[in-house]
């Protein structure tokens, strides 16, 4: 029985699956010089959620539309050039599992975390996460959607000094396009179902990958990736 009470709970800030320690590229930019203001935190966002945001919203649609887990972190693994963000991702999926079995434990979750004890992709994870609690691939990927642009928007008021009111406008703006990638993300996990998860959206951020890689190396910062 699909709850949206639960959507709410797994979209929130205050679920304890640690995204807060994670600003989604979005100091590496501000050391580059390329996110400055609340424009660029929106030129930041925007790109960020229609390429990798797309790619991990399809993902997790996928999940909590039931497909293998194993395969689906094996795309995520495709889809992630980046090792630094790999090992962010499954760093992120291990505490998603430990707060959602705690949420909503079930037989899927407990089988998941079982095949990956050192933790799969957080996509898989969440998608997996959102069928225990009775969510649809649209509500995952709205979940996923939403985090894609929060954390570096929650990032920014901290490395910047970037007005909170600003930053939340950000997100405001972007609702729309928030709405078209879950919407197309579901759509894609729908198709992959049937005709294989090659279906599945594969949309990259190449700059993304490149700072990640430095960021991580970084012997000071105030983020985990």
């Amino acid at each position: 029985m699909t709850t949206r009470s639960a959507l709410l709970v797994l979209a929130d800030g205050r679920f304890p699956a640690g995204g807060h320690a994670h600003s989604g590229g979005a100091e590496a930019a501000v050391k580059a010089g390329r996110l400055r203001n609340a424009a660029d935190l929106e030129a930041f966002c925007r790109g960020r959620l229609h390429t990798t945001g797309l790619t991990s919203a399809g993902l997790a649609a996928a999940a909590a539309l039931g497909a293998d887990p194993h395969e689906l972190d094996t795309a995520a693994d495709a889809r992630t050039p980046s090792p630094a963000l790999r090992a962010a991702a499954r760093r992120l999926g291990r505490q998603m599992m430990r707060a959602a079995r705690t949420a909503w434990p079930g037989p899927e979750l407990d089988r998941l975390a079982a095949a990956f004890p050192r933790g799969a992709h957080q996509p898989v994870v969440l998608g997996t996460a959102a069928r225990s609690a009775g969510l649809g691939p649209e509500d995952a990927a709205h979940c996923v959607a939403y985090e894609t642009v929060g954390g570096p928007a929650t990032a920014a008021v901290r490395l910047l000094g970037l007005d909170p009111f600003q930053a939340t406008a950000v997100l405001a703006r972007l609702a729309p396009a928030m709405d078209e990638v879950a919407s197309e993300a579901a759509e894609r996990a729908a198709v992959a179902l049937v005709a294989g998860l090659d279906a599945l959206p594969a949309a990259s951020a190449p700059l993304l990958d490149l700072t990640a890689e430095q960021h991580a190396a970084w012997p000071v910062r105030l983020f985990a990736s």
